[in-house]
Order: C-alpha cells, then sequence, then structure tokens
C-alpha cells in the first residue's frame, strides 16, 4: 500500500544527527556540511505502508563507543553526511533516514539509461578486497519512484568506526528524476528492521552486534543558521548535552516500525486546537516539512493567513512573520512551540523573497495512517535522541529545544510553555 507522493517543496529538506550522552564515551562526530543554495526539487518520502509484523529490539553489547556523523545541509531541506564502503573505503554521501531501515548506493555495474546512477559515486565491487557477492535482488518503493538493484556485502566506514560488515544495496536502476537532483548518493535507514527490505539487518543494528557500537541510541541535531557552515551533527551511541537545552522529555514509541509516538493535541495560537481527541506521529528524518491530514493542514492555514500552491504546499505573506501565531505540539505532557521563524522557510529566488509553510497537507491512508509526520522543520528547531531500548527497556523518543550559536540556558526557557487547560 502506498499513498500519494508526497512532494518537498523546492528547498526544504533537512536531516538531523545524532548525539552522544554517556560520561567519558569517546564520541565519533560525522559533521554537517552545508550546501550552498541553489533551485532544486526533491522529494524523498517513502511509499507508507502497513508493518507485517513487529520487530525485535536491538540489545546492548559491550564496549562504550558512541560515534558521530557529520551532516551537511542542502538548502536546510538536504542534510546529509559521508561514509565509506569496502577496503579501501569508497566514500558516498548518504541520507540519514529514520523512514526507512536500508543502506543502498549506487553501483558502478548500473543501468546505462539510469542516469542519476552517472551523476553520483558509484560503488565499485572489483576496487574492494573485503567485497562479498551476495546477488539477492532488491527494491524500494518511494513516493516519487523506486530502486531496482543487487544486495552485496563489505565494510562499512562510518565516523570512527571502521570495520562493520554489512549488507547493502547496489542500486542498478533509480528510474526517477528525483535522485538525479539529489546531492546524496544513497540512503542510509536508521528505522526499525521490520521495514527493512528482503530482511537485511540495519546499519545501526549491525554495528551493536558486532561490538562496535555501545548501544542502539542516535540523536540528530540540526543547524539551520545559513550563516554557520555546518549543517550539524548525527551521534550514534547517545547523544550530546551541548546540543541542546535540557530536560530531555522522553516519549514511548507506539508502534516500532517508523519511529511512532502519540501526539496529545495540536494547537495554533490561543484559539485553534487539531488533533483533539490524540493522534499519531511520526519522527522523520526523511521528511523536510511537518505533514498532516488535508483537513486539519487546511484549518491550520486559514488560522495563520496561508495561501494554497501545489500537492499540498502553502505560501505565506512574508511581511506577516512577525504577527503569525505559534503553533504548538503536546507530546509526553510537554508543549513543543514554534514560532513563526521556526515553521516559515524563507528564501530568496532570482532576487526575490519567497516565504513558504512549513506545513503541508498529506493524507496516510488505513491502515498504517492516518498519522502527522514531524519532519526537519520540527526536528531542526528540537534536538531528538532515539532510542531503541534493549531487554529491559522500550523504544523511546527524547526531545528538546536545540541550542543555537551564542544562545544561553536562558534563552530555552520559553522553548516549552505551558497552555491553559
Amino acid at each position: 500500500m502506498s499513498p500519494p507522493p508526497l512532494l518537498l517543496p523546492l528547498l526544504l529538506l533537512l536531516l538531523p544527527l545524532l548525539n552522544v550522552e554517556p560520561a567519558g564515551a569517546t564520541l565519533i562526530r560525522i559533521p554537517l556540511h552545508r550546501v550552498q543554495p541553489e533551485r532544486r526539487t526533491l522529494n524523498l518520502m517513502r511509499g507508507w505502508r502497513e508493518p507485517a509484523e513487529l520487530p525485535k529490539l536491538g540489545a546492548p553489547s559491550p564496549g562504550d563507543k558512541p560515534t558521530f556523523v557529520p551532516l551537511s545541509n542542502y538548502r536546510d531541506v538536504q542534510y546529509f553526511g559521508e561514509i565509506g564502503l569496502g577496503t579501501p573505503p569508497q566514500n558516498f554521501t548518504v541520507v540519514f533516514d529514520t523512514g526507512s531501515s536500508n543502506l543502498w548506493v549506487p553501483s558502478r555495474r548500473c543501468h546505462f539509461f539510469s542516469v542519476p546512477c552517472w551523476l553520483h559515486h558509484r560503488f565499485d565491487p572489483k576496487a574492494s578486497s573485503s567485497f562479498q557477492a551476495n546477488g539477492t535482488k532488491f527494491d524500494i518503493q518511494y513516493g516519487t519512484g523506486r530502486v531496482d538493484g543487487i544486495l552485496s556485502e563489505d565494510k562499512l566506514t562510518i565516523g570512527g568506526i571502521k570495520g562493520a560488515s554489512v549488507i547493502f544495496g547496489e542500486a542498478l536502476w533509480e528510474p526517477s528524476l528525483v535522485f538525479t537532483f539529489a546531492h546524496f548518493d544513497g540512503i542510509l535507514g536508521l528505522g526499525f528492521p521490520i521495514l527493512s527490505v528482503e530482511g537485511v539487518r540495519p546499519p545501526v543494528d549491525v554495528l551493536v552486534e558486532q561490538g562496535l557500537l555501545d548501544k542502539p541510541i542516535f540523536s540528530f541535531y540540526l543547524n539551520r543558521d545559513p550563516e554557520e557552515p555546518d549543517g550539524g551533527e548525527l551521534v550514534l551511541g547517545g547523544s550530546d548535552p551541548a546540543h541542546y537545552i535540557p530536560p530531555l522529555t522522553f516519549v514511548p514509541v507506539t508502534v516500532p516500525a517508523y519511529w511512532q509516538i502519540h501526539m496529545e493535541r495540536v494547537k495554533v495560537g490561543p484559539g485553534l486546537t487539531l488533533c483533539a481527541r490524540g493522534c499519531a506521529a511520526i519522527l522523520d528524518t526523511g521528511t523536510s516539512l511537518i505533514t498532516g491530514p488535508t483537513e486539519e493542514i487546511r484549518a491550520l492555514h486559514a488560522a495563520i493567513g496561508g495561501y494554497p500552491l501545489l500537492a499540498g504546499e502553502y505560501i505565506i505573506l512574508c511581511s506577516e512573520i512577525p504577527k503569525l501565531p505559534a503553533v504548538s505540539f503536546l507530546l509526553g505532557g510537554v508543549w513543543f512551540n514554534l514560532t513563526a521563524q521556526d515553521y516559515v522557510i524563507q528564501t530568496t529566488l532570482n532576487g526575490v523573497r519567497l516565504c513558504l509553510s512549513g506545513f503541508q497537507a498529506l493524507d496516510v491512508p488505513p491502515p498504517a495512517g492516518p498519522f502527522w509526520i514531524l519532519g526537519d522543520v520540527f526536528l531542526g528547531t528540537y534536538v531528538a535522541v532515539f532510542d531503541r531500548g534493549d531487554r529491559k527497556s522500550s523504544a523511546r523518543v527524547g526531545l528538546a529545544r536545540a541550542r543555537t550559536h551564542g544562545a544561553d540556558v536562558g534563552w530555552g526557557k520559553t522553548a516549552q510553555a505551558q497552555f491553559p487547560g
């Protein structure tokens, strides 16, 4: 089952980063690098489907090795970082995606007419002394296309971690133009095992099982300051308190497939309540905007003065930004507020200032939906710590206001205000 494709605005697709937390841990950081703005259209929404069964949560392993993965930011809509595959490592930029669970990169053996393949780095099995053939065919369906190829096995290098033997996809056919324009080569999935195509163990699970990562925890910090050269950081194995203003609010994962949680309410200023009886929400680094059911997103934009464009997107009058109300999400009993500066995407195209709403209509049909997707507009404002749990504890997500450069702790006092009633 696949819902209608979600078209990501031509300037929005963020990818968060991971944080570290254990005291005295050796952190491996993968920095994010910001790509200079230029006009591109990208749609990276996968086809949502109902999981067949619940996955087994990862178990702890020996060692104490949090890992940092630097991420690059493309116009606050593409954040990606570098990994290596093979011996010696062949480098690729990948989106770290919590909405899928497979790792794939373009292959040197790709089809001649697969244009995206020829415009990106390609994996060459003959150049790796540690390559092992698998040959199982795979295909992954996304909202605007698919990726087909074969599975292979080789060594993964990520941050300071080396030598993990992983099964990954060599993409032989990328029929969607979305990958032609992408500034990344492939995708590294950070979802639960049940989402993995062909039952392949997700990379984080492999790192834990092989004793290269202490805990199945990772966190994303996205730097949205256009004046800063770095795009943020991905931290494997924990979280870095320097990235956020404490405390973390932990919310249990309700369905361990996507990172799905229960959202209690959404408020737009003092007058409009959405998700009034509670609803499901997905925390997804592979989605640039915040999406919700069409009727609720329409009501939200009526309250903030949004004008509809195409594919559920809305435009905002830039002059109105200082007057717009906050939009707040009640998660784990705490209100997480977004100001208009947080949820309006401001850019300049050909000298013209353009303001796009960070909210988009998307109807995900049953049985998987309906649900909201808290994408990078939300995750750029709030650091998210994704904790897969272990045999003694269930999966959960921790949220806290991201710390901006030069901000002090006092600045965060307005981040989690309580609404009456």
